[in-house]
């Protein structure tokens, strides 16, 4: 786990933090399985994943994934760049992303 969050990091973290967004509980750098997911709403079984400008490694990101999804959870990314330049429409994708896991909280 690193000890210092990067520039899109913090800013999502600003985001969701404090169950600041739609009321959810996000927790950051969880510990799921062989995986650390950078921030997991574990009420939706929800894992977001920020990735970095020069992210190359689909393939490991490919079995993270199915590995993740095997276990229930749902896994979404997004470019650093996006959360840096367009936070309103990854926030929008978030929310949208919640609502279609509303059936697990019930």
């Amino acid at each position: 786990m690193r000890s210092e969050q990067t520039g899109p990091e913090m800013r999502f973290w600003h985001q969701v933090r404090a169950k600041r967004f739609q009321n959810v509980k996000f927790a950051r750098q969880v510990v799921i399985g062989p995986f650390i997911a950078d921030f997991v709403a574990r009420s939706h079984m929800l894992v977001v994943e920020l990735d970095g400008d020069t992210h190359t490694d689909q393939a490991r990101d490919a079995r993270r994934t199915a590995w993740l999804e095997e276990q229930g959870y749902r896994v979404i990314r997004f470019a650093n760049t996006d959360v840096m330049t367009n936070l309103e429409g990854v926030l929008q994708v978030l929310g949208d992303a919640l609502v279609t896991r509303v059936d697990l909280i019930q």
